[in-house]
């Protein structure tokens, strides 16, 4: 591969907290590497139109505590069609972009991959959901600041629950995968989660409110992805409140105000390695691959198998659920 002398990053999907880090590391680290950072805003949309700007060392100043994207985000249905993309190369040649950086989730490597496919230009991805179900790295950049925001209001949601003896039904995103669910339901305190991964039995939650009330409990959680079979919290909780009308039901959906935020300090970490990493990996002539961090340690895995192979849920955090609900 040529010499990396310009390199373009953009952001793409969902935005997610500590987007604007990782936006930060990157062109920190083509000054290091002497490589000219160039971003696209609006993602695949932007870069179909053209909207590639340098940024500076200081045009990225006060930015890493910063939740959204500076850079923007958006959908590009024209991306998807062969002549949008070739639009798009053209204007990459245009800025004489050697090679590029794909912030995002799997929708935005999928599109990367069909694009470098075409079109013979580097790409790197850098996971950037909340979801957390990419394969290749243990987390996602935003995934910890959405975890932190949705335990801090279920944590309100309780006061309330305890003070009226109610049973909340609270929705988290994941569409999908069921890991902010899980983890945010674990920590707290939640009765009953219900994840995309497995069937959700109506009866059984039942049984498990049931319990509850005889060892006295008073008020009751339960965490529900948005992508569970029933339908998503307003769903189930119709169906539980037509089996049982003794429940006084509450239905909260947190929606976006999980994607929002200053990112926390894992995110802010976690955004800057892997930023880093990348522009690291384009020098030494990497391609086609996204970075992660698994055990502490960098990775690189092909974008077929990132997309492919989603993460999967661990199992010992589902029995740590039930066991704790008790």
């Amino acid at each position: 591969m040529p010499k990396i002398k310009k390199i373009a990053v953009f952001t793409s999907g969902g935005d997610s907290p500590g987007m604007n880090a990782c936006i930060r590391s990157v062109v920190r680290a083509g000054v290091s590497f002497n490589v000219d950072v160039y971003g696209i805003y609006r993602g695949f949309q932007g870069m179909i139109e053209g909207e590639i700007k340098l940024l500076e060392s200081r045009d990225v100043s006060n930015i890493i505590q910063k939740g959204g994207t500076i850079l923007k985000s958006a959908r590009s249905k024209d991306f998807m069609e062969k002549e949008g993309r070739a639009k798009a190369a053209a204007q990459l040649r245009k800025n004489e972009i050697d090679a590029v950086i794909a912030i995002g989730g799997d929708g935005t490597f999928t599109g990367a991959k069909i694009f470098q496919q075409e079109h013979d230009i580097p790409f790197i991805g850098i996971p950037g959901t909340i979801d957390n179900d990419l394969y290749g790295t243990d987390r996602t950049i935003g995934y910890d600041t959405a975890l932190n925001t949705v335990v801090d209001a279920v944590d309100k949601i309780r006061d309330t629950a305890d003070s009226h003896d109610r049973l909340f039904f609270v929705e988290v995103m994941g569409k999908d995968a069921g890991f902010i669910a899980l983890r945010s339901g674990i920590a707290c305190g939640a009765e009953a989660i219900l994840i995309p991964e497995n069937k959700t039995d109506v009866n059984e939650l039942l049984q498990i409110l049931k319990d509850g009330k005889k060892r006295n409990k008073n008020s009751s959680i339960v965490i529900v992805a948005e992508g569970d079979d029933t339908g998503g919290a307003i769903e189930i909780a119709k169906q539980v409140k037509a089996r049982n009308n003794d429940y006084d039901t509450r239905v909260t959906i947190l929606g976006h105000i999980q994607r929002g935020g200053s990112p926390s300090c894992s995110d802010r970490v976690l955004a800057s390695r892997l930023g880093v990493a990348a522009v690291q990996a384009l020098a030494e002539g990497k391609n086609k691959v996204m970075v992660g961090e698994v055990n502490g340690q960098m990775t690189f895995t092909d974008f077929e198998k990132s997309i492919k192979h989603h993460q999967k849920i661990e199992k010992g955090l589902e029995e740590l659920a039930r066991v704790l609900a008790q």
